[in-house]
């Protein structure tokens, strides 16, 4: 940025301004394995400061083409999603309010972590249940910019399903209620002589005459969060903007608050854990559990179990254990499968139900539990207390975390962690996908995910000290994109494009798709102001050039 300019920005800006190394370089990161350093870091003081940095930039963009502006929350992203090299607009500390909170419903700014949302939602028995497993770290912004998706999914589906309305800060500097709109309140916006009226028309144009092209574009499997989600404008006789700003990454607009649905806290919920020792039936596993509608249907690996048990102390210390003796007696069940049966079982799945009557809970899980007993490679057991529920749900979300503490020399490295596919092919899947993995062998990594959509996050740990890792992370990066289109799959089920997918979008979804996002990033954001280098446009030597090489 050019120093006069960045004087100028600094007068107008009424929130606090930084542009010292320090804070930089705390900014030049997310949970992904990029390094982006940008000019300038704001935490705007309101919706007005947010208007005018975005007029500002709009103005000075010919002067100065460097300037562009990325919102950031939390920062947890681990596509590279809140990362750029010149102004950063942090939300957290200003525009993190809970606005309104009713009987289904809230309004809450971007900046708000998601754990104090859940507190104030649960006084009232209410969730937003989209929630992610980063839940206690991520914020409210980059919940609806990513479409994030968690472990509720199976029964309430994801983010884009609870985003009822939002407030957004165009491209000219403005403020706009979006929300879905009938045929006559269409009418009217299609008729206003302004920058909203042009967006309307030019998507309503964009969407009618290539619905065919965009309906065939969609993703064929429970949740996607690739591309702009053109497919989903026009639903139930409802033309429906926030569909496509929801999981647009901050690329056609900055979210000031967000209007989401809730839903009721149901009264009891019981897991069952299952223990494969092989995946020869997965997806008749899964089938089978899936007709008895589980509120939640996860599953992690071998590697991440001998992790956890590895680390045992930081898991005691995450869940605050008062009675350790009691809580080690709980891994009975891992210790006798280890014993009796050659080793740590190569997956297990947390099948959890929820309802407001016990004993409904009580007649699923004892019928599915009898119903698995046919598999012989397989173990069940069903929980017996909320501890040692909360122990196996501790490992699942934990496993990222750990990984980034405890192993020295390498770095985590998420760049195939959100993959899916329909759960019928996991049988096929996994296998091949190991064997990939296995060619590669400075990767450690650990498989957790979300078995009831076929969505598993991969996090390898790599050196990327040596240039001979980082070389081979696109090589990687192709092989399994491969394998994921072959059936018929999506590259990111939940953590979005950001740095690490947008180059293979193409690969995904063709030139003519592409070329119908590059057109909506248009019409929206003409300047190219808005998160530059996520979505659209982005070649694959920006993501060589960013990725860290050091620890």
């Amino acid at each position: 940025m050019r120093p006069e300019i960045k004087e100028q920005l600094k007068k107008i800006v009424k929130g606090e301004f930084f542009d010292d190394e320090k804070t930089r370089k705390e900014y030049s990161k997310d949970a992904s394995l990029f390094e982006v350093m940008p000019d300038v870091v704001i935490f705007p003081k309101d919706v007005e400061d947010v208007k005018n940095i975005v007029k500002f930039v709009a103005e000075n963009k010919e002067k100065d083409p460097s300037l562009s502006i990325t919102a950031r929350s939390a920062g947890s992203d681990m596509s590279g999603g809140p990362l750029n090299e010149s102004i950063i607009l942090d939300f957290t500390k200003h525009i993190n309010n809970l606005v309104e909170l009713k009987d289904d419903y809230a309004w809450v700014e971007p900046g708000m972590f998601f754990r104090d949302f859940e507190k104030e939602t649960l006084k009232k028995g209410l969730i937003f249940p989209s929630y992610p497993a980063s839940k206690s770290l991520c914020a409210i912004g980059g919940i609806v910019s990513n479409n994030s998706g968690g472990e509720k999914n199976p029964a309430y589906g994801k983010t884009e399903n609870y985003v009822l309305e939002l407030k957004v800060v165009l491209a000219d500097g403005n403020e706009y209620l979006i929300k879905p709109l009938t045929e006559d309140e269409l009418k009217k916006k299609l008729s206003q002589n302004d920058f909203e009226g042009e967006i309307y028309r030019k998507m309503k144009d964009l969407i009618e005459k290539n619905y065919e092209i965009i309906k065939q574009a969609r993703p064929n499997v429970s949740k996607n969060s690739a591309g702009y989600y053109l497919w989903n404008v026009i639903h139930d006789n409802l033309f429906d903007l926030v569909k496509l700003i929801v999981g647009s990454q901050g690329t056609l607009a900055l979210v000031t608050q967000a209007k989401l649905r809730l839903v009721p806290v149901k009264k009891h919920s019981k897991l069952l854990v299952v223990f494969l020792r092989d995946l020869n039936n997965l997806a008749d596993i899964v089938n089978d559990i899936l007709p008895y509608k589980p509120e939640s249907l996860e599953s992690y690996d071998d590697h991440t179990l001998g992790l956890a048990l590895r680390f045992m102390p930081d898991i005691i210390k995450e869940m605050n254990v008062k009675n350790i003796f009691r809580f080690l007696f709980s891994f009975l069940p891992e210790a006798r499968m280890v014993v009796t049966g050659g080793g740590l079982p190569k997956l297990i799945l947390l099948v959890e139900f929820a309802s407001n009557d016990e004993r409904e809970i009580d007649e699923k899980m004892k019928s599915l539990f009898e119903k698995l007993q046919k598999y012989p490679r397989l173990k069940a057991h069903i929980s017996k207390t909320k501890e040692e529920s909360e122990k196996y749900w501790t490992i699942r979300r934990k496993s990222f975390a750990l990984l980034r503490k405890h192993v020295n020399g390498k770095h985590t490295a998420p760049f195939i962690d959100d993959i899916i596919v329909q759960p019928k092919y996991l049988p096929e899947f996994l296998p091949k996908l190991n064997m990939i993995l296995k060619k590669y062998p400075f990767m450690q990594y650990t498989i957790a995910g979300h078995v009831g959509d076929g969505n598993f996050h991969i996090i390898p740990l790599v050196d990327m000290t040596k240039k001979e890792n980082r070389d081979a992370i696109p090589k990687i990066i192709n092989e399994v994109f491969d394998l994921v289109l072959e059936y018929k799959g999506s590259i990111t089920a939940e953590h979005n494009d950001g740095i690490i997918r947008t180059p293979f979008l193409k690969k995904m979804f063709g030139d003519e798709v592409v070329k119908l996002f590059e057109k909506t990033k248009n019409i929206f954001d003409p300047k190219n102001i808005f998160n530059p280098h996520k979505k659209v446009g982005e070649k694959l030597s920006y993501l060589i050039n960013h990725m860290i090489d050091h620890n």
